[in-house]
């Protein structure tokens, strides 16, 4: 029975991935081609994204709606807002500004350019100052 959503031979490339190995490499190891292992990797990724945007709505379901963070708002201004709505709430952010500003950025890869927010985000927060993003 399959457990969780890669396949054995997506964790396999993508263990090949870590250890450093290009496509090509990896395609000579596992007897396939270069394409391939391109298609396997992508589709590992895309798996793991889906997973993430799961978790995410799950967590927000026990969550407050916090704020939401518009488009073109610079990083250090959207930690400001989303601190600033949560003390409204007597709730306590787990982040200061540096490390709140690096959760938005890795939670919302395709959503962060630079310092710059370019879509808009909205922003969950748990009764234990969990931050959320949808």
């Amino acid at each position: 029975m399959k457990e969780g959503l890669l396949t054995e031979r997506q964790k396999e490339v993508l263990r090949y991935r870590k250890k450093g190995m290009t496509q090509q490499q990896i395609a000579d190891l596992i007897a396939t081609s270069k394409a391939n292992v391109c298609t396997i990797e992508k589709a590992a990724f895309e798996n793991i994204r889906k997973a993430k945007e799961t978790l995410e709505f799950l967590y927000t379901l026990d969550s407050t709606h916090l704020c939401t963070i518009r488009n073109g708002t610079d990083l250090l201004d959207a930690a400001k807002a989303i601190f600033t709505a949560a003390e409204a709430l007597h709730i306590k952010v787990r982040y200061d500004t540096i490390g709140l500003a690096n959760r938005l950025r890795e939670s919302n890869p395709e959503r962060v350019r630079g310092r710059f927010i370019r879509e808009d985000i909205e922003v969950y927060l748990s009764d234990e100052g969990e931050l959320y993003f949808g």
